[in-house]
């Protein structure tokens, strides 16, 4: 699994053996079995993860019922709010399949930076593309129809359908499982 950190970081800048040596040595990655809430409402969040296998869900409890927020898989990074703000949380992070995930920690993170300080660009090249992405996502769910929000997650992220159960998928959606249901019948020509 150290490759694929290492494949990862190789997209943003080149490494030398030290450097993949260095980044190998922190020793950053868990496995944590399907259903494992890594971050409960109320919880300060200690880590911010990066997925190396997996699906991790984000979503809140509004009166009782969980609303999803965003899926995250392979190669894709979380930064909980709770951890980049210091406050408790309010909202989950919840493993909706067996999930090998890469820790960091401001410590860590310090450490890792000042051995191979090139990974400072990378994180800031990151930090743009994911609140690119973030602020894309809203402006999605603000401007379009759910059956074009729809369209648009099974053209952008097909594969979210065949692991991600489909109420968790209405529900990121906002709309009911019924709706979706409805919505899938009419587009896929069924009657």
């Amino acid at each position: 699994m150290d490759e694929k950190i290492i494949e990862f970081i190789s997209q943003y800048v080149s490494l030398t053996p030290e450097e993949i040596d260095i980044i190998k040595s922190q020793n950053l990655i868990n496995f944590y079995p399907r259903g494992t809430v890594l971050l409960s409402e109320g919880e300060r969040a200690k880590d911010c993860y990066f997925v190396l296998q997996g699906c991790v869900r984000s979503y809140y409890l509004v009166d009782g019922e969980d609303k999803t927020t965003e899926f995250f898989t392979e190669n894709q990074t979380i930064n909980p709010v709770s951890y980049l703000m210091k406050e408790p949380s309010s909202y989950y992070l919840s493993c909706l399949e067996d999930c090998v995930i890469a820790l960091g920690n401001e410590e860590r993170n310090r450490e890792l930076m000042n051995k191979v300080p090139k990974l400072g660009a990378m994180v800031v090249n990151l930090s743009g593309e994911l609140l690119s992405q973030k602020q894309d996502t809203l402006d999605d769910f603000k401007k379009m129809s759910p059956e074009m929000r729809y369209l648009k997650l099974l053209d952008s992220r097909p594969d979210l359908f065949q692991r991600v159960p489909l109420y968790h998928i209405a529900s990121y959606l906002g709309i009911t499982p019924v709706s979706l249901s409805r919505m899938r019948k009419r587009i896929s020509g069924g009657s």
